[in-house]
């Protein structure tokens, strides 16, 4: 054989070489992604880790891999903890969506993911950004719509602790008309635009998910912000905890309701507020 056939000959062997072991390196990679997945739901989720991590290097291309990855990561991110392991796990599954979300800009799952580790973290700022993100893919997602809203009445109420805490009072949950006037009007301007913001997305919520009884609740607590802001003006603030009670026993009744539609739901099957079967 010459020289030119030769080599054309080799060539030919090495590609088929080629597509040979990439086929390999596929086969194993979804080899350690189903693994994977049987730790995942077996709560091994360390294990699951290494499995996938395998499987995006076997194979980058391999669909949902990544997001795999990230979920496993996701789960062993602790809430409320700042350590750096904690920050490092939590940092490493954020990337790996926004990995994803660069293929896919609209993949709200990864969307959702992102929002969740950041308020699993207390990064509220954030955690409310990438929220409203995912109503602007989905505007009727009620547990986005809810989570902005708790995060809403989260900050207005840390501020009010720390207001009073500073001039040696508690929050009586009624208004705090017994607090002096110096707390109380800064407070309400504060607090002001985070609360019309909270019943704004937590009345979105519940009309988008009509048995939402967590929003129910958050809007009983969120009126009782409503109570301080309304400082110096006694009848909006009696009209402001009327109606916090009114959320409160709209929120036990649809609970109760809740509770009896799962145990009457056939064959074991539960349903939840959402309208998920498990």
């Amino acid at each position: 054989m010459n020289g030119p056939g030769r080599f054309l000959a080799l060539a030919v062997v090495f590609s088929g070489m080629a597509i040979v072991m990439s086929g390999c390196k596929q086969l194993q990679a979804r080899d350690q992604l189903n693994k994977g997945c049987e730790a995942y739901k077996s709560g091994h989720y360390d294990e699951a880790i290494e499995h996938f991590q395998e499987a995006t290097q076997l194979d980058p291309n391999l669909p949902m891999a990544k997001t795999y990855l990230a979920t496993a990561l996701a789960q062993n991110v602790v809430p409320g903890m700042n350590t750096p392991e904690n920050m490092k796990t939590a940092n490493q599954a954020m990337d790996i969506f926004k990995q994803v979300l660069a293929q896919n800009p609209n993949d709200v799952n990864s969307i959702k993911q992102i929002a969740g580790i950041y308020f699993s973290i207390k990064d509220l700022d954030n955690a409310e950004i990438w929220q409203k993100k995912v109503l602007a893919i989905d505007p009727k997602d009620p547990e986005a719509a809810y989570t902005i809203g708790v995060i809403d009445w989260t900050k207005a109420h840390m501020n009010k602790l720390n207001a009073l805490q500073a001039a040696g009072l508690n929050d009586d949950g009624k208004g705090n008309a017994k607090a002096p006037k110096k707390i109380m009007e800064p407070l309400a301007k504060e607090n002001a635009p985070l609360v019309d913001e909270g019943m704004q997305y937590l009345n979105m919520a519940i009309a988008n998910r009509p048995n939402y009884d967590d929003a129910m609740q958050y809007m009983n607590l969120i009126y009782r912000n409503k109570a301080d802001v309304d400082f110096g003006d006694p009848t909006a603030v009696a009209q402001d905890l009327a109606l916090a009670e009114q959320w409160t026993h709209k929120a036990m009744d649809t609970r109760k309701a809740n509770e009896e539609k799962k145990n009457q739901a056939p064959g074991g099957i539960q349903m939840d507020s959402s309208g998920q079967m498990h």
